[in-house]
């Protein structure tokens, strides 16, 4: 009969040892930045829900198609970041300019935007654009190690 038991014991003498250490490193590589990924998508989920949050999508029809379709894109750059860091973290720039856009889109895309409105995208303004400059940061530092 077949000796089918699970023995606990050291891998070092396993054939592929160092492509299985090599692969693992690959996969952990691009991972730098998981503790921003989580927020990343609570800010978009939160920019694409706001106009009903804060109340202004009766008042600011312009401003509800913009804030949902960037916190849609804000969402899935999160999870691109989670799915596909090695090739999402190019992207991370891009959060920064879509954070300083929503600082400044009451005033282009709004119309007579009142305090709340302009607080509210400023503030996910802000936070998209320092989680992009900290996605940016730790990418760029992990690209020069490897």
């Amino acid at each position: 009969m077949a000796d089918v038991s699970h023995h606990r014991g050291d891998l070092a003498g396993h054939p592929d040892a160092t492509e299985m250490q090599a692969r693992y490193e690959r996969v952990l590589g691009g991972r730098d930045v998981v503790l921003v990924d989580g927020p990343v998508f609570l800010v978009g989920v939160y920019c694409a829900a706001s106009p009903w949050i804060v109340h202004f999508a009766a008042s600011q029809p312009a401003l509800v198609v913009h804030n949902f379709i960037l916190g849609a894109a804000i969402a899935l750059l999160a999870v691109g970041f989670t799915v596909a860091p090695e090739r999402m973290y190019g992207l991370s720039g891009a959060m920064c300019a879509i954070g300083v856009w929503m600082i400044i889109s009451p005033w282009i895309v709004g119309s007579g935007p009142d305090a709340g409105v302009i607080w509210n995208n400023v503030v996910i303004g802000a936070l998209t654009f320092l989680l992009g400059a900290m996605c940016v940061a730790v990418a760029s530092k992990s690209r020069r190690v490897t």
